[in-house]
C-alpha cells in the first residue's frame, strides 16, 4: 500500500558520485518537473491555470489549498489572487482545491525537516540542496498542509502569479480587439481598461482562455493593490451567520446512516468483548461494527447510534504502560536530572559564567506545563461513501493526502480510489491534522455499503487527542553587575513532538510513533526556546521523554510553552536585579528592532506603569514565524481564582493582506492564550484524560473575557505568521501581572494547578 515516499536523505547519499548534490539530482531524474491543472470547469466556465476559473457570466471562483479553520485563509489567498487580477470582489468565490503538486507546502516541509530526516544529516540543515530536496520531496508527495502559520508565507508569491497570468491573458484578448498592444491595457473592478474604452471579463473569459502567458509573468509593481492589503468582507461571514454554511457533520446523502465510535485507553490496546444483546431495544440501530481496536454502532439517527455504543459496553484491554499524571511528571523531571540531553544551542560558555570566580549570582527556577487538549468546538466528523470500488470522503483536515492514504490503507484500495471533498472546520488548532476518523469511516462505509456518517463524541474527541505535550523546564542564570544576564542555561523535557507528528502523518500508529522517537532529539520540541536577547553565553538542551501519550501541533505549537518558560524567568531575573520589566528587557534587544518597538508601542497603548506598587500588570513579548508581539495583560486574584481585566498587545507581521482578519486572528489567539494560562488542561488517570467534557477543562466564557486592545505596527516587511501569534506571550504576561498584584511566582500552566 502506498504512502509518502521516505523524507530520508542519508549523508552517504547527499555525497555520493564524488560532489555534493550529485545523488540528489540522479535521484530526482524519475520525479516530474511539470503538473497539469486538475481544476475542473462546468459548462460556461473557463480555466486559468491551476487556480481560478471564470465564467461567462462574470463569475470569478478561486481555488484554496487550505482547510478554512476560522482563520480567515479563503477570503486572505482570495484576495491576494483577485488583487493581481483586478476583480470585482463581489464576483468572487472560493472553492477547495483538489489535491495536486502545484499546491505542495513546501515551506511547511523547509521548517519542519528536523523532524523529518535523521539527525546524522542536521548539519546541512540550511542548505540549499536541502530546500531544493525538500521542494522536490513536497511536489512528489502532493504534500498539501495547513500547519505552522504557512498559509500566506507559503502561497502569496503563487497566488500573486496565478492573478497576473489571468490578467495577461485578459488584456491579450481584449488588446485583439483594440487593435493595440496589450501591455497598454489595464484592469481593475472586473473590467479591462484601454483609455476610456473598457471591456468586462465576462465577455473575454471565451477568447481569452486560448491565450499563452509570457515568461515571466509580469506582477503589479507593489503587492498591495486595490484589494490585497485590504479590509474586504470575509467570504465566508454570510453563510456561517446564516447557516448555510455545511461543515461536514452536516453533509446528507440518500439512504445514509450515522455511526459512533469508541476506542479503549491510550496505549497497546484491543477490543476484548462487547454486549450485543444489550443495544437490542435501542430503535434506528442498524448495525455493530467491531474491529481489533475499536467498535462502531451505526443507526438511522446519531443519537440512536450513540446510546446503543453505551447500551453494548464495550470491554478493552491493554497491555504494557498507559499515562498516568504521576508518572508522566516522574518521567520528566527524570530525565532533566539523568538526560540523556542533546545541545541545540551552545553559545560562549555558561559553566564558566556560573563559576564561582566569574563574580556573578547564580538564579535556578523551574517550570512546568500539563498535557493541554485541542477541544475545538466541532469534534472529528467525517461522512463517507463506498460505491464501485471507489471512496468518496467529506471531512475537514489539514492534511488531506495524509488523510486519503489513511483511508486507502484501511480498506485495501489504492489512493487514486479516493477523493476527499475539504469541508469547512468547526476549529482545529492542529487537531485536524489526524487522520484516525477517516480510516474509521472508510471501513463503516465499505462494510454496510451504504453512505456513512461518523461523529465522535466529545469524551470520544478527548480520548484520542493528540495533546499539547507536558513539559518540565530548568532555567538557570548567571547574573553580573548590573543586573546582566551573563550566562543562561535552558533545559527542557518533552517529548518529540513534531517527530511523532510527523511519523502519524506519515501512517504510523499512535504507539508506533510515540516507540519510533522515544530517545530523538527534536529542535521543533523546544522552538521558541531561543531568547531574543543578547546573551553572551547560552545554551539550549532538549531531554526526550518517552512517555505513553501521542503529542500533536497545537496553536502556537512549543511556543506555547517556550515563551512561558523564557518570559517568565526573564521577569524573575528583572525582580532579582531591581530593574523595572520593560527596560531590562530592551537593554538586552541588541539588534531586535522589531520586537524593541512592540515592547514600546504596547507599553504606551496600555499605560505600562513597570508593575510596580501591585498594580496588576505583566509584561511579555515574542517573536516566531516571521513576526513579533509584546503584550501586557491586567490581573488580579480573587475568591472565585484570577480575573484578567485587559489585554493589551502591539504587533507587526509584516505587511498585512487583510487588517481586520489579522485583527481577529490575534484576538482569537490571546483568548486561546488566555484558556491555556487558566485552563485547557487535562490529567490522565488509567489511560485515559480525566476531562470528558468542555466543562472538565476551564476554558474562558464570555463573562471572563477581558478587555483587549490590538494595535499593529506598519510594516512594509514581507509577510509574517498571525494566526498562531497571539497565543505564547500571553500566559506569561498573565503569571508576571499576578507577581505585581499578589507577589506570588506562578510556574506551572495553567496557572491554578495547584492553587495560589
Amino acid at each position: 500500500m502506498k504512502k509518502f515516499s521516505d523524507f530520508q536523505p542519508s549523508r552517504r547519499s547527499l555525497l555520493i558520485g564524488g560532489g555534493v548534490g550529485v545523488g540528489l539530482l540522479v535521484a530526482w531524474q524519475f520525479w516530474p518537473r511539470e503538473y497539469r491543472p486538475n481544476l475542473a470547469a462546468d459548462e460556461g466556465e473557463y480555466v486559468f491555470g491551476s487556480w481560478l476559473k471564470i465564467a461567462e457570466d462574470g463569475k470569478i471562483t478561486i481555488a484554496i489549498p487550505q482547510s478554512e479553520m476560522g482563520q480567515g485563509v479563503y477570503t486572505s489567498l482570495a484576495q491576494i489572487v483577485a488583487g493581481e487580477l483586478g476583480a470585482d470582489w463581489r464576483t468572487v468565490a472560493v472553492q477547495p482545491a483538489l489535491n495536486s503538486p502545484l499546491f505542495a507546502n513546501d515551506l511547511f516541509v523547509r521548517e519542519w525537516r528536523s523532524a523529518m530526516i535523521p539527525a546524522a544529516v542536521g548539519g546541512f540543515g540550511g542548505s540549499a540542496m536541502l530546500d531544493d530536496w525538500s521542494e522536490r520531496w513536497a511536489e512528489n508527495n502532493s504534500f498539501m498542509i495547513t500547519a505552522g502559520s504557512t498559509s500566506i508565507r507559503q502561497f502569496e508569491m503563487p497566488c500573486r502569479m496565478a492573478g497576473a497570468a489571468a490578467r495577461v491573458m485578459l488584456c491579450q484578448a481584449a488588446a485583439a480587439r483594440w487593435d493595440t498592444l496589450w501591455e497598454n491595457c489595464e484592469t481593475g473592478g472586473g473590467f479591462v481598461f484601454f483609455g476610456k474604452k473598457k471591456i468586462a471579463f465576462a465577455e473575454l473569459v471565451a477568447d481569452a482562455s486560448g491565450y499563452d502567458v509570457p515568461d515571466p509573468v509580469p506582477l503589479r509593481p507593489t503587492p498591495q493593490n486595490g484589494l490585497s492589503g485590504k479590509e474586504v468582507l470575509r467570504l465566508d461571514v454570510a453563510a456561517k451567520v446564516d447557516g448555510s454554511a455545511n461543515f461536514a457533520g452536516d453533509i446528507r446523502l440518500p439512504d445514509m446512516l450515522y455511526a459512533s465510535v469508541r476506542a479503549g485507553p491510550i496505549g497497546d490496546t484491543h477490543l476484548k468483548e462487547i454486549d450485543r444483546a444489550g443495544a437490542a431495544g435501542i430503535k434506528g440501530l442498524v448495525d455493530v461494527v467491531r474491529t481489533d481496536t475499536w467498535v462502531a454502532t451505526l443507526a438511522t439517527n446519531w443519537w440512536a447510534a450513540n446510546k446503543a455504543l453505551d447500551a453494548i459496553a464495550p470491554v478493552f484491554s491493554t497491555k504494557g504502560r498507559m499515562p498516568e499524571s504521576p508518572s508522566i511528571s516522574e518521567a520528566l523531571e527524570r530525565a532533566l536530572n539523568k538526560g540523556p540531553g542533546a545541545r541545540l544551542v551552545d553559545v560562549g560558555s555558561v559553566d564558566a559564567s556560573l563559576e564561582k570566580s566569574a563574580g556573578t549570582r547564580v538564579f535556578k527556577s523551574q517550570y512546568a506545563v500539563q498535557a493541554a487538549l485541542h477541544a475545538p468546538i466541532e469534534t472529528r466528523s467525517a461522512t463517507a461513501e463506498y460505491r464501485n470500488g471507489r471512496l468518496t470522503l467529506w471531512l475537514a483536515t489539514q492534511a488531506p493526502e495524509a488523510a486519503r492514504l489513511a483511508a486507502a490503507k484501511a480498506i485495501g484500495i489504492e489512493p487514486d480510489a479516493v477523493a476527499i471533498i475539504q469541508m469547512m472546520a468547526g476549529g482545529s488548532f492542529g487537531r485536524n491534522l489526524e487522520s484516525q476518523i477517516a480510516a474509521q469511516v472508510a471501513v463503516l462505509a465499505k462494510h454496510v455499503d451504504r453512505p456513512v456518517q461518523l461523529i465522535w463524541s466529545r469524551p470520544e474527541d478527548f480520548m484520542r487527542d493528540a495533546v499539547r505535550p507536558p513539559a518540565h523546564a530548568r532555567m538557570t542564570a548567571a547574573m553580573g553587575r548590573g543586573g546582566r544576564i551573563e550566562g543562561l542555561a535552558v533545559r527542557i523535557a518533552v517529548p518529540a513532538t513534531a517527530r511523532q507528528q510527523w511519523r502519524r502523518l506519515q501512517g504510523d500508529s499512535a504507539v508506533d510513533a510515540i516507540a519510533d522517537t522515544s530517545d530523538a532529539h527534536d529542535p521543533l520540541a523546544i522552538d521558541g526556546a531561543m531568547p531574543p536577547y543578547a546573551i553572551p553565553n547560552l545554551t539550549v538542551d532538549h531531554f526526550p521523554v518517552d512517555l505513553p501519550l501521542p503529542t500533536g501541533l497545537w496553536r502556537g505549537n512549543a511556543h506555547s510553552y517556550t515563551a512561558f518558560f523564557v518570559e517568565s524567568f526573564i521577569n524573575e531575573l528583572a525582580a532579582a536585579a531591581g530593574v523595572e520589566p520593560l527596560s531590562y528587557r530592551m537593554q538586552m534587544l541588541v539588534g531586535q528592532t522589531r520586537l524593541a518597538r512592540c515592547l514600546t508601542t504596547v507599553a504606551t497603548l496600555s499605560g505600562w506603569d513597570g508593575g510596580a506598587g501591585a498594580s496588576g500588570k505583566g509584561l511579555a513579548c515574542h517573536s516566531m514565524y516571521g513576526s513579533y508581539i509584546a503584550v501586557i495583560a491586567s490581573a488580579r486574584t480573587g475568591d472565585q481564582g484570577v480575573r484578567v481585566d485587559r489585554i493589551s498587545a502591539a504587533v507587526d507581521c509584516g505587511r498585512l493582506i487583510n487588517p481586520e482578519i489579522a485583527r481577529q486572528q490575534i484576538e482569537g489567539g490571546i483568548i486561546f492564550g488566555l484558556a491555556q494560562a487558566l485552563g485547557s488542561a487535562t490529567e490522565y488517570e488509567n489511560g485515559l484524560p480525566v476531562a470528558r467534557r468542555l466543562r472538565d477543562i476551564d476554558l474562558p466564557v464570555l463573562a471572563d473575557i477581558p478587555e483587549i486592545e490590538v494595535e499593529f505596527i506598519r510594516s512594509d516587511e514581507e509577510p509574517g505568521g498571525v494566526s498562531e501569534l497571539g497565543v505564547p506571550a500571553v500566559a506569561p504576561a498573565i503569571a508576571n501581572a499576578l507577581f505585581s498584584a499578589a507577589g506570588v511566582r506562578l510556574r506551572e500552566l495553567p496557572l491554578l494547578s495547584r492553587g495560589l
